[in-house]
C-alpha cells in the first residue's frame, strides 16, 4: 500500500523537488533585516511553507531565519530538521545548477541531494502519514537557511520554539548515524606588506566556502619588472609547477602582470581525500617564490611548513583517529582584507581529542612565527551508543526495508543533529552510493529520493 501510494504521488515529489532547486538559496550578505541570509533563502523558505500549507499544514516563519511546517495533535513533538541553503557554485557544471535537469533517473541541480530533496521526501512522507494513518503526536518539519555557514537560522529557532522529543535530520546517511566529529575552523593572519617588487594584488576563490575543498583559485601578482626579469620568474614558477605536478597555469596579462590560476576538484570538507585543494597549491607556489625573491610572507612560510597541500594534519602532529575515524582538515579560504592576509581552515576532529590539547598544539606551532591563530566555527561533536532505541530503531527501518544488516555509521560531516537532545542523521545517502554533497553535477536519483519518503513515512510512525 504504501509503495502504490508514494508511486501516484511520484511526479508531484519529482516536481516539488525540481522546483524548489530553481531557487538559488545561497547565502547572501543583503545587509537587511528582512532577509538576514538572502533574498533567495527566503524565497526557498516560503515556497517550501506555503507546500506545507496546501497540504493542510500549519506553518510559521521566524523571522526569515527559519520556519517549520506541523500537523497532527499530542504532546510529543517528533522533529524531522532539514535545511533549504546550498554552497556556492562553480562555472563549470554539465548541467546549470538551478535548471534542473531529470536524465538517467537522476535529478541534477544545486541542493538535490543537500538537503531540497530529503526536506520535499520528508514534507511528502508527512503528507502520507496525515492522510493515511492516525497517530498521537505532533510533527513537525523544521526549516533552516544558514546550515552552510553560521547555523544562525537553528539557533534563532532554539531561542524561541518548541525543542522536539525526538528528532532526525535527513542530511547525512542510511541506514543512521552514531556519531559526528566535533568541527573547529582555524584562521591563521598576518599584516600584509606588500614589497617592492612583487605583490599579490588580488586573490580570487569564487566565493569559496569553508565546509568546500576549492576547486579554483586566482592569484593576480605585480611584479616590479626594473628589478626582476618577468620570464625568469616564469619559468622558475612553471618549474616548481612541474616538479610537484600541480594543475596551474601562469598568464602575463601586461608587462607587470601575472595571472596564476589553480585547479583542484571540488568535495565536502568532511572528505577532503576526495578533492584536489586549488587554494594549498596555489600558497606552497607563492611561498617558493616570495622567498625566492626576498619577499618573505611569514603566513605562506607557516603554511608550508605546517600545514601545505596535507589533508591529515600530520605536518602540525595532529593526525589522531577513533573509531570516528581520523582528524581532517580542509584549506577553504584564502584572501586579503583591510591589509591582512588570511588563510581559512576547517577541521574535522575525533570525537574522543580533547579540544584544549590540539589548540595548544597548534598555538606551539607558531613559537617561531609572527601570524595570528584564531579558533571559530566551533560545533560540539555527537557521539550515541549503538545501542541507543533511537539508533537501533532507524537503523532497523533501513535494514528491514533492503533486507540487509548495516551498522550506523560515524562521519566527518556536521548536520543538525548537533543542534538537538535525542537526534540523529538519517539519510539519505544510500551505503556505497557515490557521495554528491557539494560536489559539481550534484544529483539524487529517482530511486533514493522515492525510498527516503518511504523510509520517513515509517520513521515517523516508528518513533
Amino acid at each position: 500500500m504504501l509503495e502504490e501510494y508514494i508511486e501516484k504521488l511520484k511526479d508531484e515529489i519529482i516536481d516539488s523537488t525540481c522546483s524548489l532547486i530553481e531557487i538559488p538559496s545561497v547565502f547572501s550578505n543583503d545587509n537587511t533585516n528582512d532577509y538576514p541570509f538572502g533574498k533567495n533563502t527566503v524565497k526557498a523558505l516560503e515556497y517550501v511553507l506555503n507546500l506545507g500549507k496546501e497540504f493542510g499544514f500549519r506553518t510559521k516563519n521566524i523571522d526569515n531565519k527559519c520556519g517549520y511546517i506541523e500537523f497532527g495533535e499530542g504532546e510529543k513533538l517528533l522533529g524531522i530538521i532539514g535545511h533549504l541553503d546550498v554552497v556556492p557554485v562553480t562555472d563549470d557544471w554539465t548541467y546549470p545548477p538551478f535548471n534542473p535537469k531529470v536524465i538517467n533517473g537522476k535529478i541534477y541541480g544545486r541542493g538535490a541531494v543537500d538537503d531540497k530533496g530529503p526536506v520535499i521526501a520528508a514534507l511528502y512522507a508527512m503528507k502520507i502519514v496525515a492522510e493515511n494513518y492516525k497517530i498521537d503526536k505532533r510533527v513537525r518539519l523544521i526549516l533552516g537557511l544558514d546550515e552552510e555557514r553560521d547555523w544562525g537560522c537553528i539557533n534563532r529557532y532554539k531561542e524561541t520554539e518548541e525543542l522536539p522529543t525526538v528528532s532526525f535530520s535527513p542530511d547525512a546517511n542510511f541506514p543512521c548515524i552514531y556519531a559526528e566529529k566535533t568541527i573547529l575552523s582555524v584562521y591563521i593572519s598576518e599584516e600584509y606588506k606588500p614589497n617592492k617588487d612583487i605583490e599579490i594584488e588580488n586573490i580570487d576563490t569564487n566565493n569559496n566556502a569553508i565546509n568546500v575543498v576549492p576547486k579554483y583559485c586566482k592569484c593576480i601578482l605585480k611584479i616590479n619588472t626594473n628589478s626582476i626579469n618577468l620570464d625568469e620568474l616564469t619559468e622558475f614558477l612553471e618549474n616548481i609547477i612541474s616538479e610537484n605536478g600541480f594543475n596551474i597555469k601562469l598568464k602575463q596579462i601586461d608587462d607587470n602582470h601575472l595571472e596564476i590560476t589553480s585547479l583542484g576538484v571540488s568535495a565536502h570538507a568532511a572528505r577532503p581525500y576526495l578533492g584536489k585543494n586549488a587554494i594549498s597549491k596555489i600558497i606552497i607556489i607563492l611561498n617558493e617564490l616570495f622567498n625566492k625573491y626576498n619577499a618573505k610572507q611569514d603566513l605562506l612560510e607557516y603554511f608550508s611548513k605546517y600545514i601545505g597541500d596535507d589533508y591529515t594534519g600530520k605536518n602540525l602532529k595532529i593526525n589522531f583517529k577513533d573509531e570516528s575515524g581520523e582528524l581532517t582538515l580542509n584549506t577553504a579560504r584564502f584572501y586579503i582584507e583591510n591589509n591582512k592576509i588570511y588563510i581559512g581552515m576547517n577541521l574535522r576532529i575525533p570525537v574522543s581529542v580533547n579540544l584544549d590539547k590540539l589548540k595548544h598544539i597548534i598555538n606551539s606551532s607558531n613559537l617561531n612565527h609572527k601570524i595570528n591563530i584564531e579558533f571559530t566555527d566551533y560545533k560540539k561533536p555527537i557521539f550515541i551508543s549503538k545501542q541507543n532505541k533511537l539508533v537501533q530503531k532507524l537503523c532497523n527501518i533501513f535494514n528491514e526495508f533492503n533486507n540487509s544488516n548495516i551498522e550506523p555509521e560515524a562521519i566527518g560531516g556536521g548536520t543538525y543533529a548537533r543542534a538537538f537532545e535525542n537526534c540523529i542523521s538519517f539519510g539519505p545517502k544510500m551505503p556505497d552510493a557515490e557521495d554528491m554533497c557539494h560536489q559539481v553535477d550534484e544529483y539524487i536519483s529517482i530511486e533514493n529520493l522515492l525510498f527516503c519518503t518511504k523510509a520517513y513515512v515509517k520513521a515517523i510512525l516508528e518513533l
